[in-house]
């Protein structure tokens, strides 16, 4: 019997990487194709169809590649012979195209990210067990439902949550106060939750331009006055704690609303909701109090993931405000 088929796209990042000589650092190399042949026993776990659609540091994804890459799987989905896509991509912002996959595909079949923090030169390559990993997540009839999955490391992670904690280690992705989603043992694949926090928001249009801006010890609100006066269509505010900024940052972001730019608050504190808590100037409740929505537990970059899409259809702070709650 023939394995199932899964759709594999390659978006380049450190997995397809390899030293250039010349310059003595690593720079991309290896197409799908590339990669899919250093896996020795890949074609008995399924048969994968390859898409190069991209081979970029992940520091070049952005809104432009995020939605082309969802309608590269949205179409791979949309076959029925396919089980499920996987998808290589750089682990710098592994986290945030995993988030905006999850947000923007309605299909029930599985979606698979994985990478490497080791490029193909190293003696310890990561890469081919990460992308045998994906492949045995990709075709587990447990896989089905879960939205998009990132695989490293043989643990499986939601990407609402997950985030890279670390800048080197193989064990780089973690989520936070969940744990993981289960684990790619050498047996099997083992779940052990569901993500239950998931929704699904589809691309209607354009992408408005939503910038991050961060609180810090002495912050002056002159880059909240700049994003605003920029044209930019949201802000994401990195709090302090709970969801807290100082008084000049609180007058910036008080303006930035009464010109009509919407303003989320999240936090750089790694874990845990931000809430309108306290009721100094500056504290989460004076925030509120002036129409800025609260983001929940998502960090500042997947909070502005869910705002851009947000923003396509929604104005109103209650109905921005419902989106994040959910």
């Amino acid at each position: 019997m023939a394995p199932p088929t899964c759709q594999f796209i390659s978006t380049g990042g450190t997995i397809a990487m390899k030293i250039d000589p010349a310059g003595n650092a690593p720079v991309p190399a290896l197409s799908g194709d590339d990669l899919l042949a250093s896996v020795p026993g890949l074609q008995r776990i399924a048969t994968l169809r390859v898409n190069n659609l991209f081979n970029l540091p992940s520091d070049y994804m952005g809104p432009e590649q995020w939605v082309a890459l969802h309608r590269a799987v949205e179409e791979a989905l949309a076959q029925e012979e396919v089980a499920g896509v996987i998808v290589s991509h750089g682990t710098d912002t592994l986290e945030e195209t995993a988030w905006f996959l999850d947000l923007t595909i309605a299909s029930e079949k599985p979606v698979v990210l994985s990478g490497a923090q080791r490029n193909a030169s190293e003696p310890d390559y990561d890469g081919p067990r990460n992308l045998l990993n994906a492949a045995r997540v990709c075709v587990a009839p447990d896989a089905c439902g879960r939205g998009a999955m990132v695989v490293l490391n043989n643990q499986i992670n939601a990407a609402r949550e997950v985030t890279k904690s670390h800048t080197s280690d193989v064990e780089a992705f973690k989520s936070g106060d969940f744990g993981v989603l289960g684990t790619v043992d050498d047996d099997r694949v083992v779940f052990a939750r569901a993500p239950l926090r998931r929704q699904h928001i589809p691309l209607v249009g354009v992408l408005p331009s939503v910038a991050i801006v961060s609180m810090y010890g002495g912050a002056d609100g002159s880059m909240i006055r700049c994003a605003a006066s920029s044209g930019v269509k949201g802000i994401v505010v990195q709090a302090l704690g709970w969801g807290n900024v100082s008084l000049a940052m609180y007058e910036a972001i008080h303006e930035a609303i009464d010109a009509g730019v919407a303003v989320v608050i999240s936090t750089r504190v790694p874990n845990g909701r931000v809430r309108p808590i306290y009721g100094f100037t500056g504290g989460g409740k004076t925030l509120k109090d002036v129409g800025a929505v609260f983001a929940d537990n998502l960090s500042p970059q997947k909070a502005r993931i869910l705002l851009m899409l947000s923003l396509q259809t929604q104005k109103s702070t209650a109905s921005l405000q419902s989106l994040f709650d959910r």
